[in-house]
């Protein structure tokens, strides 16, 4: 005759099978957690190989020297070139113009959000701020071309239509809630034993801003740098519309330009074939811009350990 169990191995059953699904559980949801971070992985892992497998055929038919280093880029004409220089020139150009506004005003923002508004001004100005990143980039691109550029031909009277310069600008304007917010979050991150003591020191709500907050918050300051920097050098619609998208290597921003991405979007909404040289064009390209994307990322990410380590 088999023994009835106590209440106490009852419980004690209940209590293992209750681990046993709680454990399960949880496998499940990490199995979850780790196949949503595995989808951005192999995405990338994807994107790279695409732009490697066709460049690569891009690169049987043009030689790597030529493509970085000729002085001419007309893949399209029947005397074709294909030197990456000159987009490049543009991609840089229109990136410095806008990364001169959006990181000296972004972080005066993000000092000021930080530091000096109230709560209330903080919780109005902050998320009218984060807005114009909702704004779509046709709509900055218009605005470049039908405001902006009117506006500076006053101060400008020979400035063509299409030029680098407003393009830039606007760029730059998009930008700036990228590098406010998160230099704003990091600065409010912080420990506020740094601004106490720097208070007790006899320091001004300026001095503590400036030589103790933004300091002690370089790294995630230094984030944000890179992040305006990847956006304004992936940047498409704003050069497309108001750029000019016309080939040329020169760095000044008076004059038009075409950039690596308007370039990709001008030969993806044509009419060349599939697998032709001057198609293949748009993924070589779009490597080189991988690759000074990733540049700019690795360059973040040292730039943070090392900020980090030292304060």
């Amino acid at each position: 005759m088999s023994a009835i169990p106590t209440t106490g191995e009852t419980r004690l059953a209940q209590m293992a099978r209750s681990k046993a699904r709680r454990k399960r559980r949880e496998t499940a949801i990490e199995g979850v957690l780790l196949l949503a971070a595995c989808v951005s992985v192999f995405t990338t892992m994807g994107i790279v190989y695409i732009l490697l497998k066709e460049s690569l055929v891009f690169f049987q038919s043009v030689p790597l020297w030529n493509f970085l280093t000729d002085t001419q880029w007309t893949p399209l004409f029947s005397d074709a070139h294909f030197g990456i220089i000159v987009l490049l020139s543009g991609t840089l150009t229109s990136s410095a113009v806008a990364l001169s506004i959006a990181i000296p005003l972004g972080t005066i923002i993000a000092i000021y959000l930080s530091e000096f508004a109230g709560h209330r001004v903080r919780e109005v100005l902050k998320p009218m701020l984060e807005m114009l990143s909702g704004v779509p980039t046709i709509i900055y691109g218009y605005f470049a071309l039908l405001f902006v550029t009117p506006l500076l031909q006053k101060i400008y009277p020979e400035l063509p239509g299409f030029n680098v310069l407003s393009a830039g600008i606007v760029m730059g304007i998009m930008i700036i809630p990228y590098v406010s917010s998160l230099s704003e979050d990091a600065m409010r991150a912080v420990p506020m034993s740094l601004h106490e003591g720097s208070y007790a020191m006899g320091a001004t709500r300026l001095q503590t801003a400036v030589r103790v907050v933004v300091p002690a918050a370089l790294s995630g300051i230094a984030s944000a740098y890179i992040l305006g920097i990847s956006r304004a050098v992936g940047e498409t619609m704003i050069l497309a519309v108001a750029a000019g998208m016309q080939p040329s290597l020169s760095f000044n921003p008076l004059e038009p330009a075409a950039t690596i991405t308007s370039f990709i979007v001008q030969v993806a909404l044509g009419d060349l074939p599939h697998g032709s040289v001057g198609y293949q064009t748009i993924f070589a390209a779009g490597l080189m811009l991988m690759l000074i994307t990733l540049v700019f990322n690795l360059l973040g990410y040292w730039l943070r350990r090392r900020y980090r380590e030292a304060y």
